[in-house]
């Protein structure tokens, strides 16, 4: 009688610890590939807040964090080896990488992050739903604000822009900034670069020729944003850029834009999303519009060096104030 009863028992713990097997493996591995075109503050952050949110959303989830290092022909590779991994969702940090990933894989979901104009860019045919495979967020830069706020900072009459014109994103921008100074009957000095060994020499080019410097999202350039500021200083010229987590480490006057670091939770909660089932097709393009979502730095050691007084309101709208060389965060 004691074997008959101890023999169900120990059937029922061995079934239920394969349960318990099965159950763990099927969450056990949920490779992510994670992409980035370059390495410079903006991405770096939409990087981690992927990770970050992915970490303690998704069982299981693993990280396979590739860099294109700005070429192209990497990004083609690295969207290669995602689909020859199968990983479960493939994520492409900026407008190139993002393209290479959704050129190359056409069977496992692409969500994109930080892309300017996803529809301009053939990511998706529109807003309101993803591709077939392919979603993600928009980093569409509140050009008009930025270059308000330059302008306001210091009367500008000819204004410089240095972009590289490879970028569908910064191409996008561009045509934003030349509508901008149309309306404004400001005088644009553009210089275009291929890649980040060209920007400084680009910056130097044109910095004799105008009053103020624009720098949208473009990845090149923001590569190479320490090089741009410090021909700026040298030149005394106001650098507003639409980067504020750069900002807040490299000497600009000012930045108006998006939390990258928030863009990236967003865009890991859409990963997420995909990988409980929601097919990408279903789900829009997300643009950042709350405001956590956004910062503005302002930095007075550099206004003071060129001679610049933000005024108070200005002053009291800023989410980050850099002074005596510290960085004041302020609650949003």
């Amino acid at each position: 009688m004691r074997i008959k009863s101890i023999v169900p028992a120990v059937v029922v713990a061995v079934s239920l610890a394969l349960l318990g097997f099965i159950s763990v493996a099927a969450v056990k591995d949920v490779p992510v590939g994670i992409a980035k075109f370059v390495s410079h503050p903006a991405l770096d952050d939409i990087e981690r807040g992927i990770v970050d949110e992915l970490t303690a959303t998704v069982p299981g989830v693993r990280f396979d964090l590739q860099n294109a290092n700005a070429d192209m022909a990497t990004a083609a590779q690295i969207a290669r080896k995602f689909k020859s991994d199968k990983v479960r969702v493939a994520v492409g940090i900026a407008t190139p990488t993002a393209q290479a990933l959704a050129s190359a894989i056409r069977d496992i979901p692409v969500v994109f992050s930080a892309v300017t104009d996803p529809v301009a860019a053939g990511l998706v045919s529109s807003y309101q739903g993803g591709g077939k495979n392919v979603t993600g967020t928009s980093d569409m830069t509140p050009v008009a604000a930025q270059l308000d706020l330059l302008v306001a900072l210091k009367p500008i009459e000819r204004l410089g822009h240095v972009y590289n014109a490879g970028e569908a994103n910064s191409v996008k921008l561009a045509e934003l900034v030349r509508e901008y100074c149309g309306r404004k009957g400001i005088r644009l000095v553009e210089a275009t670069v291929a890649n980040s060994s060209e920007v400084r020499s680009a910056v130097q080019a044109i910095a004799d020729r105008i009053d103020g410097l624009y720098l949208g999202n473009d990845n090149t350039v923001f590569s190479a944003v320490s090089a741009v500021a410090e021909v700026c200083l040298q030149k005394r010229l106001p650098l507003v850029t639409a980067d504020p987590t750069s900002a807040e480490t490299v000497p600009v006057l000012a930045a108006l834009g998006f939390d990258y670091y928030q863009m990236g939770r967003a865009t890991g909660r859409i990963v997420a999303r995909i990988i409980n089932g929601e097919k990408p097709g279903s789900i829009p393009t997300y643009f950042p519009n709350s405001p956590a979502e956004k910062s503005l730095v302002l930095n007075l050691d550099v206004a003071a060096k060129l001679g610049i007084s933000p005024g108070a309101d200005l002053v009291a709208q800023a989410t980050s104030v850099i002074r005596n060389g510290a960085v004041e965060r302020r609650k949003k």
